[in-house]
């Protein structure tokens, strides 16, 4: 089933943004996608999950949200960056951050930090937020930077399993699914439009016919 949405600015969500966004939304989008976590690590509602200093709001972005997600006729998306996070990951090296093999922190070749799912607490942390959005009453939870790492010296990553990649992404996805089923939210990720058209990515973990059998939707990120 198509359809149409727009997106609100990627900050914390004010009342009046949030009026003056919906009030001059085109005709006929239907849907709304509101961003919820940077790939930074902030976090642009009050999650009790959050790592310290990530949470980012306005005094009325939680009655912002609730209006949003209250209005008839409207789907609500939030959107999540699920793996790209420096603040989690450098929170917690051990427990959620993706490694080299030295022994330290990665950086990826754009200086980003990376969640590894390979670690329960990865896993747990992700969950936790996915409960939270869905509790603020959200149709659907966008997965965003939904991979490992694929630029930088990524040989020098150390994957923290002897399984195929794509293994941990799907056990974060039924982790997921477990965590957001009592809610009735659909969960969705967004992929490079490449490995829609031309198979899995063995790097990134991502393979389009593993995916399709643990999301709802699937969105292709075009350049």
């Amino acid at each position: 089933q198509e359809f149409t949405a727009f997106s609100l600015p990627a900050q914390a969500l004010t009342m009046a943004a949030c009026q003056e966004a919906l009030a001059g939304k085109p005709a006929g989008q239907e849907a709304v996608c509101v961003r919820l976590k940077t790939s930074a690590g902030t976090v642009y509602f009050d999650a009790a999950a959050a790592v310290s200093g990530a949470v980012d709001t306005a005094p009325d972005t939680a009655a912002a949200l609730a209006d949003l997600t209250a209005r008839e006729g409207l789907y609500a998306i939030a959107s999540l960056s699920c793996l790209q996070d420096f603040k989690a990951a450098n929170a917690d090296v051990e427990g959620r951050g993706l490694k080299n093999t030295g022994g330290y922190i990665f950086y990826d070749g754009n200086n980003s930090l990376w969640l590894d799912p390979a670690k329960p607490s990865t896993r747990e942390y992700v969950c936790a937020l996915a409960r939270e959005i869905a509790e603020l009453g959200f149709d659907e939870l966008l997965l965003t930077d939904f991979s490992y790492p694929t630029v930088g010296k990524i040989d020098k990553i150390n994957y923290n399993t002897d399984v195929p990649l794509a293994d941990n992404l799907d056990l974060l996805l039924s982790d997921l699914n477990a965590a957001l089923e009592p809610y009735g939210m659909l969960l969705s990720v967004e992929i490079p439009e490449a490995v829609i058209t031309g198979g899995p990515d063995a790097v990134a973990g991502l393979d389009l016919n593993r995916l399709a059998g643990r999301v709802d939707r699937i969105y292709a990120a075009t350049p």
